[in-house]
């Protein structure tokens, strides 16, 4: 978990819950995108590991800003040491995946997995961040029986059906939402999105993915870091190359903010009442014993 340094004013206090900016691809410039983000209104990130590999990164990230073919054979023995070692860390990103990427990896031994991370994670009373994509009827099946998850699982750029909501709501889900929502027909993500209890929505970015695709937006371009190539040109001329040449595939963090004025939308409320809901509705979800977020709940 990662939180922004001290904010700048902003008209609204956003949470991301869902990101990944230990990736490579901005991985050395996320310290800008925390903060451009920070004074956009962001004021707190939840950052997902992917693989034992990114683990340590994540757990980095997290003290420097106060899938499956990827394990090892004691990948469990693993994650249960990471858990011990770093207690405010919750579970994930996890999950099943039928997609054109899940394809390549049995589904089995998808579900195998899965399953044990779920109940490592029902066993330590921590919550879930939860990857699926063309697997929900499989989803609901196993959430049913390992459910339900008092501390919550988080369905990461939730796309499922709206009539799915209320079984997975039943069981502990919250539903969060990133750019992806925009390529759903909108009359379908309306009904979707209405079907949501308000109390289980939260809005991501899954940076530097999840660009959000909407016609007349302004969407802010993440830089990339000099190389020394750049060094005899000025320092604007080539973050403004490289702000054009990735403005189309990289996500910023800072795009919440198009994020939300869609969802607000759709739903027909206040951008504002959207931004107070989710960031309360995070923040209840992050404040599991341990985490960053309950110590300062706790302290305030």
């Amino acid at each position: 978990m990662a939180q922004a340094p001290a904010r700048a004013a902003s008209a609204v206090r956003l949470f991301d819950a869902h990101c990944h900016l230990q990736d490579p691809r901005v991985l050395a410039v996320a310290p800008s995108l925390i903060r451009a983000a920070n004074a956009a209104g962001v004021a707190r990130f939840a950052v997902n590991g992917t693989s034992e590999k990114d683990w340590h990164l994540v757990k980095q990230m997290a003290e420097e800003y106060p899938w499956v073919p990827e394990r090892s054979p004691d990948w469990m023995d693993s994650l249960r040491r990471f858990f011990v070692e770093t207690p405010e860390a919750a579970v994930g990103e996890i999950g099943l995946d039928k997609g054109s990427h899940g394809k390549t990896i049995d589904f089995g031994e998808q579900v195998e997995v899965f399953q044990r991370q779920l109940e490592l994670a029902k066993e330590l009373n921590k919550p879930v961040s939860v990857h699926c994509v063309r697997a929900f009827g499989d989803l609901l099946d196993i959430l049913k029986r390992i459910g339900p998850f008092p501390a919550g699982v988080l369905l990461h750029s939730y796309l499922g059906s709206a009539e799915m909501v209320s079984s997975l709501a039943n069981l502990g889900c919250y539903f969060s939402l990133s750019g992806f929502l925009t390529g759903m027909k909108s009359t379908k993500a309306k009904q979707m999105l209405k079907s949501i209890p308000l109390d289980r929505i939260l809005l991501e970015t899954d940076a530097p993915d999840a660009l959000p695709k909407l016609d007349d937006i302004s969407l802010l371009a993440v830089p990339v870091e000099s190389s020394s190539s750049d060094n005899g040109k000025s320092k604007e001329d080539s973050n403004s190359r490289a702000s054009t040449a990735l403005n189309e595939s990289l996500n910023h963090p800072s795009n919440i903010h198009i994020v939300m004025k869609y969802v607000a939308s759709l739903l027909e409320i206040s951008e504002i009442e959207l931004a107070e809901v989710t960031y309360k509705n995070a923040t209840k979800l992050f404040s599991y014993h341990g985490s960053k977020v309950h110590n300062e709940v706790e302290a305030v």
